[in-house]
């Protein structure tokens, strides 16, 4: 049985994580749809062996891609699942929206939190508060939107959302190579997000800070009281929140290069970013 939800799959040269995405959702949802940035590898090849309807758009950022696929995809169904070609869903994830799509409890929300389950060189990262991170990536069509910053952009969806136990795995790398790269990539955005205030501008109308909301808006609270502390200090007090209070020590070896790598040296290079932007801006002020 078919569930009248489709999936949207952002690639970009994706040939080695697109398949294991496309195998976990194949003959379980209505429709995939493939919105993919001109691809030169072979991710377009193995997709049309899963599905015709595959797009191409140019890529400028995450939030904007998410939000013209939304806007201009044929999509037929009531339901709408958003992911990653790194991401596939769980048997258990399935079988839990079998039973709320078969009970019909779907017809009281607009929008389904669901967990990402990081994968990180073959281990799962259960602690230093990166699981559970829930998104709603699950909405009805024409309810749901992306937010628009270059960086760290979350789903809002207009009514109730229910959170649900079934996980997303997310892998998060390939190799270090490639998750350097992406992350020095990434930096790049979230150093200009907070420099130019974009980040707080996308999100007036986005995920609301909210120490006692959802789990989405009690994050982002952390995030705004976390992006009021001083440069170059922050990153040395995230890492000790959460390499040690939160308990980021019991990932092992893998946990411990995922998260001074991701939780400590992503937000200092963002920082070092951030300074030399704040430089360059002041001297080009002085030149006027």
């Amino acid at each position: 049985m078919k569930f009248p939800i489709s999936a949207v799959i952002l690639t970009y040269n994706e040939e080695k994580n697109i398949e294991n995405c496309l195998k976990s959702i194949s003959g379980f949802l209505r429709e995939i749809f493939i919105v993919d940035s001109f691809s030169t590898d072979k991710t377009l090849e193995i997709a049309r062996h899963y599905t015709d309807k595959i797009f191409q758009h140019e890529f400028e950022n995450y939030g904007k891609q998410r939000n013209w696929a939304l806007n201009n995809l044929p999509i037929t169904t009531e339901w709408i699942l958003n992911l990653n070609s790194d991401q596939r869903i769980t048997e258990d994830l399935k079988k839990e929206l079998t039973g709320i799509f078969s009970k019909n409890e779907h017809l009281d929300f607009n929008g389904f939190l669901i967990a990402r389950k990081t994968m990180f060189m073959g281990r799962w990262i259960k602690h230093g508060g990166h699981y559970p991170v829930y998104d709603v990536v699950l909405f009805k069509k024409g309810h749901g939107i992306c937010e628009e910053s270059r960086y760290d952009q979350l789903f809002t969806v207009e009514g109730k959302a229910k959170k649900i136990k079934g996980d997303i795995v997310d892998i998060v790398t390939a190799s270090l190579s490639d998750f350097t790269l992406r992350h020095n990539k990434w930096s790049s955005f979230e150093a200009l997000d907070q420099t130019l205030g974009e980040d707080q501008l996308s999100r007036e109308s986005g995920v609301i800070p909210n120490i006692f909301g959802n789990s989405m808006e009690r994050r982002r609270c952390l995030k705004s009281f976390y992006m009021k502390l001083p440069l170059f200090v922050r990153p040395f007090i995230y890492i000790f929140y959460r390499y040690f209070l939160r308990l980021g020590f019991l990932d092992g070896i893998e946990g411990l290069i995922f998260h001074f790598l991701q939780g400590f040296w992503f937000r200092l290079l963002v920082d070092a970013k951030i300074y030399e932007i704040k430089r360059q801006m002041h001297k080009k002020g002085s030149a006027l």
